[in-house]
């Protein structure tokens, strides 16, 4: 057992957080198109630059954050400008399970060391906020997290991480992300680790299944009355929607981009400058929305800033080193340690699906169908009883209506 007590006690003595009306000044990294900002903003934060190298992303944050300054690479960022909080949301496909899993020292997910040299240049920020997938913590036994907040650590920084899902706030989504919080004199696990939240898993019942049609040998990121995890990318290559099995009817569809915008918290049509003012395809907007950070999240992080609860970490145990690592953890300089803490702090909000989408989607093709069928002929997965025979009658009902190279 740790004997942590209620507040860290190594170093320099430590306040709990800014005071409850003080708000703050952020400068966000790898901003994409603005989910932390936004929610930020929402709770009264403001941004002062955002750095972004995409050109679609660039546009909607030109027209969604009017007078703020936007640089284009991190890389051209020589000191840090001055702020309160940095957020830094590094890119992830080299930590994810659906990626290239070349790890923290991938060509791009290795981009997280530019947040460390700007640090090392000047006086760092209040606060450090990160972002990333959960499979950080299972990748090569997790040496990613050990990797970054071992140089926070170094750096004098007190941490805490705690994986969030989006179900937990409102929009059926399941989105699982780590967010890690640092500081120098303040305590990051009053305002990330509080509230603790409910012990137990979502309901299992429903009459909307979400899975990746783009799967289907080793997974399908299945979600009860929710799409599954909105994603940059996919495992044949291209930015894609989900697909919904509709129980009732047997119908097979794929969500409206604006549908997807609404599950990530955003307004519709929030990427449309990617196609207007930037030029990019239409489907570029899936690739933006599946690499943003769940507005309502970032907001209910922000709140917390203006309402911590200290923390008691009596009853956390320190982290068995050499294995994979804990949902949620926190150190103080003396170790890393695992909190009992659930991924669902506002508790777990079931919102069905037919009740949230406020557009009707498109019927999966018979491309993408048969595609998927033949997937799951070559993998060893189990599947709920009726949808493989589901996914079979759309396909002939969609074959027959539609052209059979149709996306």
């Amino acid at each position: 057992m740790s004997d942590a007590g209620p507040l860290f006690r190594k170093g320099a003595e430590l306040e709990t957080v800014h005071g409850p009306d003080e708000l703050m000044s952020v400068v966000g990294l790898f901003a994409g198109i603005g989910g932390v900002e936004l929610g930020l903003g929402e709770a009264g934060h403001n941004a002062r630059l955002l750095c972004e190298i995409d050109d679609g992303a660039q546009a909607v944050l030109r027209e969604r954050f009017p007078g703020v300054e936007l640089v284009d690479d991190v890389r051209n960022i020589g000191v840090l400008p001055e702020c309160d909080l940095l957020t830094a949301g590094f890119p992830c496909q080299d930590l994810s399970q659906a990626g290239r899993t070349a790890g923290i020292t991938g060509e791009q997910s290795g981009l997280y060391g530019e947040v460390f040299r700007m640090l090392d240049r000047g006086n760092g920020p209040t606060w450090l906020l990160f972002e990333n997938v959960p499979f950080m913590l299972q990748l090569s036994k997790g040496r990613a997290i050990s990797v970054l907040t071992e140089a926070l650590s170094e750096r004098g920084y007190r941490w805490a991480y705690r994986i969030l899902d989006t179900r937990s706030f409102g929009l059926p989504q399941r989105r699982r992300r780590v967010f890690l919080l640092a500081s120098r004199d303040k305590d990051p696990r009053a305002v990330l680790l509080s509230p603790r939240g409910p012990v137990g898993a979502p309901m299992e019942q429903g009459q909307a299944f979400g899975f990746y049609w783009t799967e289907g040998v080793r997974g399908l990121g299945w979600a009860v009355e929710a799409v599954p995890t909105l994603k940059g990318g996919s495992t044949i290559g291209i930015p894609s929607p989900p697909a919904i099995w509709w129980k009732e009817t047997n119908r097979i569809t794929t969500p409206d981009i604006r549908d997807a915008e609404r599950l990530q918290g955003f307004e519709e049509d929030w990427t449309l400058p990617a196609v207007t003012a930037a030029g990019r395809r239409k489907g570029h907007r899936w690739k933006l929305v599946g690499n943003a950070v769940t507005v309502p999240v970032a907001s209910w992080i922000g709140e917390r800033f203006k309402t911590p609860e200290p923390y008691d970490g009596r009853l956390d145990s320190p982290v068995e080193l050499g294995r994979s690592w804990p949902n949620a953890a926190w150190g103080d300089g003396r170790g890393a340690f695992r909190a009992t803490v659930s991924e669902w702090p506002l508790g777990y909000e079931h919102v069905p699906l037919r009740e949230f989408l406020k557009y009707p989607g498109k019927d999966l093709s018979a491309r993408a169908s048969a595609g998927f069928l033949k997937r799951t002929k070559k993998g060893s997965l189990r599947f709920k009883p009726g949808f493989i025979d589901a996914v079979q009658g759309h396909y002939s009902k969609v074959a027959e209506e539609l052209s059979p190279t149709a996306v």
